[in-house]
């Protein structure tokens, strides 16, 4: 079930979904574990005390303001898991989405990244801290899942984030130079 304030034109996803342009080979990597790595237990992000919320941005000075973000449902420590960045996985090409990420890079060529354009989750509502704070609150930190395997791109606190903080990284130097932004 969507949390509050989910947008009815994008579909909620608990878990990433498989896009057919993802080898077989890839998609068995990504699935489970073939070497030992960071390895974490899946951990509860939504419901009573939550620690995320999405909320429209009212700010009129905020880069994003009319739209979305994602904010701390109570006190955040520094170095804590706050939730997995989901969409579709995919390994064709996604110029037009503003919400692709690289996932993984195989020797291949084969380049896998997970785009919440259309589907995703809470994750989907950061926004880049320029504009917004000094610095990013939150990073992405590939890891395994202790109990699949499975290879996700999770969003953690490097600091600490105050309730009703937002949660903002960095959308790095790639994604604004493809938009002609420094």
């Amino acid at each position: 079930m969507a949390p509050s304030n989910w947008p009815e034109s994008i579909r909620y996803l608990s878990a990433c979904q498989y896009h057919p342009s993802v080898s077989l080979p890839a998609r068995a990597f990504l699935q489970s574990d073939p070497l030992p790595h960071v390895q974490l237990e899946p951990q509860k992000v939504r419901g009573p005390g939550s620690k995320i919320v999405i909320r429209r941005i009212s700010d009129t000075l905020h880069p994003a303001f009319g739209q979305f973000g994602l904010f701390a449902g109570h006190k955040i420590e520094k170095n804590t898991f706050i939730v997995d960045y989901i969409g579709e996985i995919h390994s064709d090409e996604r110029p037009e989405s503003d919400y692709d990420l690289s996932l993984h890079r195989f020797q291949t060529g084969e380049s896998v990244g997970v785009d919440s354009r259309l589907m995703g989750n809470e994750a989907r509502f950061m926004n880049d801290f320029r504009g917004v704070a000094d610095k990013p609150n939150a990073v992405f930190v590939d890891y395994r899942m202790k109990n699949t395997g499975e290879l996700r791109m999770g969003v953690w606190s490097n600091r600490v984030i105050k309730k009703n903080e937002e949660i903002v990284c960095s959308y790095g130097k790639g994604f604004w130079k493809s938009r002609s932004v420094k």
